[in-house]
């Protein structure tokens, strides 16, 4: 029987051990390399783009020869402002990749020994420079179509004559949102969150290019795709695939998705539903890639990407 991927050697290329031997100052150059992978860490002004600088290295700052402006090398980035060592924020990273279906902040606080806010933030961010690689994506080929809900939550009564079918649309929470998931046949995957499946035709003609083959299950939601699109039906009623017709690699998402809110995260507010349907694509489509590869993709992901307005000075505003 064939080894899974995860549990081979290959997939485990950087362990926390690593990670808490390399010291400040190495984690401090992977940082940079991150930053400045066209110089080879070397740093580059973020105002003037001149190479030539002065290297305060008593604070990790820069000043730059040509307009004397002072930066470090998370000045402008998700990770501006930071508190945090490197090392603790390379090890964050790690943390974050190792977990298959998600890592709760809390559990991240424990092992950083840092404050949960501060935990709960940088896993936001982290999901947000992931989102990057998912921004104008569109899909073509084989593509899967598929819906779920998630978040909200309705207690069922006590009673068993008094319970309802939570399923229908009538008796499920206000803040129960539907996550539809366009999944290429072994390609890219492509999230998005709307109120009912009915309301997701403007965005995949939007993002699923003419002449797709769809590929979806018997919901009514799927009918207005049959004037733009070719598509095959199943019945799940009857069977999971029908002569190579199916939503598998849909369902797959799915299974992870829902695994995230239920095992791991136990509550996904709607306001930020779109953000964990996003890192369940991402782990998704990377779930073939060892973990240094990976930690590698979202630090440099984070170091590309601009200050978070969503992120920045969250604790302070919710406080």
């Amino acid at each position: 029987m064939t080894q899974h991927f995860l549990l081979s050697a290959k997939a485990r290329t950087l362990s926390l051990k690593q990670v808490f031997t390399m010291g400040e100052d190495m984690a401090y150059n992977v940082f940079k390399q991150m930053r400045w992978p066209e110089t080879d860490g070397e740093a580059i002004c973020p105002r003037c783009g001149c190479l030539d600088s002065y290297n305060i290295t008593t604070r990790k700052r820069f000043k730059c020869k040509a307009c004397h402006h002072q930066y470090s090398v998370s000045s402008g980035t998700i990770f501006a402002a930071r508190k945090m060592s490197y090392t603790d924020l390379l090890a964050a990273i790690v943390i974050f990749v190792n977990g298959a279906k998600g890592v709760p902040a809390l559990r991240l606080s424990r092992d950083l020994d840092c404050q949960y806010k501060t935990a709960y933030v940088l896993t936001h961010k982290l999901r947000e420079a992931m989102a990057r690689e998912q921004e104008g994506r569109t899909l073509n080929g084989e593509v899967e179509v598929d819906g779920g809900y998630f978040g909200g939550y309705v207690k069922p009564q006590n009673r068993k004559e008094d319970r309802v079918d939570r399923r229908l649309k009538e008796n499920r929470s206000g803040k129960r949102e539907c996550v539809v998931i366009l999944r290429e046949r072994n390609g890219k995957s492509l999230p998005f969150v709307c109120r009912t499946e009915d309301q997701s035709t403007p965005f995949i003609r939007e993002r699923v290019e003419n002449g797709s083959i769809i590929h979806a299950d018997e919901g009514t939601g799927w009918d207005e795709l049959h004037a733009h699109y070719q598509v095959h039906r199943v019945n799940h009623s009857v069977a999971y695939m029908d002569e190579g017709v199916c939503t598998n690699q849909a369902e797959s998402y799915f299974s992870r998705l829902r695994r995230m809110e239920v095992g791991t995260h136990h509550h996904i507010a709607g306001p930020y539903l779109h953000q964990y349907a996003g890192e369940a694509v991402w782990r998704e489509d990377h779930r073939r890639v060892d973990n240094g590869r990976q930690a590698a993709m979202v630090g440099s992901a984070a170091m590309g990407s601009s200050v978070s307005r969503k992120w920045s000075g969250y604790g302070q505003r919710a406080a």
